[in-house]
C-alpha cells in the first residue's frame, strides 16, 4: 500500500502543479471564443478539441481544477474550523450545551446533504457575478458541512475527558484551560486533520454537484461543475469521447485523496 501512497502523492503534485501554471500551459484563455472552431476534435492549436462555443477544452480544464482545488480546501478548512469550535465545547462542557449542539448536529445529519446545499442554495440569488458565484458556493460547503465531522470530535473529547491521562492531571490540580491545551487539543490533531482531508474530495464533489444543476460557479468562469455539464448530451460524449476528460480527472484526484487518508494513532 506504500507504493500506491506515493503514486497517489506524485499524481496529486503533478495535477496541482499543472493547474497552479495554468497560465504558462494553456495555450488560449479560458474563455476565448474561436467561432470558426466550434466542436472542433483535438488538434496540435486544440490538445482536446473545443466546446460548443468554441473554447479551448484544454485550457478551461486547467482554470477549472485550479479554482476547484484551490478552493475546496478553504471550505474544508471552514466547515473543520467549525466542527472543531462545537465539538469541542459540546465535549468538554457537557450538560445542556452538549445535548443543545448535538441536537443542532443530528437536525443537519438527518437532512440529505445534496439536498441541503441545493435548498439553500436555490433560495440566493442565482444571477450574480462569477466572483459571486464562486464565494456562495465555497462559502455553503464550509457553512454547511460541519455536523458529521462535530460528532467525531465531540465522540474522541469524551473518550479523551475519561482517559488515564487526563484523569491523572485533573486529580493534580490541573486547570480546565492547561487540560485542555496541554492534553486535549494536541491529541485531537490527527482526528482534525482527517476530518479536513476527508472533506476535501466531498466538497470537489458537491461543486460539481452543483454545477451540473446550473447552481454553482457562473460561466464564463470554468470549474468541475460547469466542465462535466457537457456529460449531459449523451450524443456528443459517444462521438467525442475526451469530453470524458474532465470526469476522469475527478475520479483520480479523488481516488488519491482517499489513499493519502492519514491514518488515525493512539493518544500522546
Amino acid at each position: 500500500m506504500k507504493w500506491m501512497r506515493r503514486l497517489a502523492a506524485v499524481i496529486l503534485i503533478v495535477i496541482s502543479a499543472a493547474c497552479l501554471l495554468a497560465g504558462l500551459l494553456a495555450a488560449h484563455p479560458y474563455e476565448m471564443q474561436f467561432r470558426d472552431r466550434v466542436s472542433a476534435s483535438p488538434s496540435a492549436q486544440f490538445p482536446m478539441g473545443t466546446d460548443e462555443l468554441g473554447r479551448d477544452r484544454l485550457s478551461r480544464l486547467l482554470y477549472g481544477m485550479r479554482l476547484s482545488l484551490s478552493l475546496a480546501p478553504v471550505a474544508a478548512l471552514a466547515s473543520t474550523a467549525i466542527a472543531a469550535i462545537l465539538g469541542i465545547v459540546a465535549g468538554h462542557v457537557g450538560g445542556w450545551c452538549e445535548r443543545g449542539i448535538m441536537a443542532l448536529t443530528d437536525l443537519f445529519l438527518s437532512l440529505p446533504w445534496l439536498f441541503l446545499i441545493l435548498t439553500v442554495r436555490a433560495v440566493l440569488p442565482l444571477n450574480v457575478s462569477p466572483a459571486v458565484s464562486v464565494a456562495i458556493t465555497f462559502a455553503l460547503l464550509g457553512l454547511l458541512g460541519w455536523a458529521s465531522a462535530a460528532r467525531v470530535i465531540r465522540t474522541r473529547v469524551r473518550s479523551l475527558e475519561g482517559s488515564d491521562f487526563v484523569l491523572q492531571a485533573r486529580a493534580l490540580g490541573c486547570s480546565s484551560e492547561r487540560l485542555m491545551f496541554a492534553h486535549i487539543l494536541p491529541n485531537l490533531k490527527p482526528v482534525l486533520f482527517a476530518q479536513f482531508w476527508i472533506a476535501i474530495p466531498l466538497y470537489l464533489l458537491s461543486e460539481a454537484d452543483l454545477g451540473l444543476l446550473g447552481l454553482g460557479v457562473v460561466e464564463p468562469l470554468p470549474s468541475l461543475g460547469n466542465l462535466l455539464r457537457e456529460l449531459v448530451n449523451f450524443s456528443a460524449v459517444s462521438e467525442n469521447l475526451w469530453i470524458l476528460t474532465p470526469a476522469m480527472l475527478v475520479l483520480v484526484v479523488v481516488s488519491c485523496f482517499h489513499l493519502l487518508l492519514p491514518e488515525q494513532k493512539g493518544y500522546s
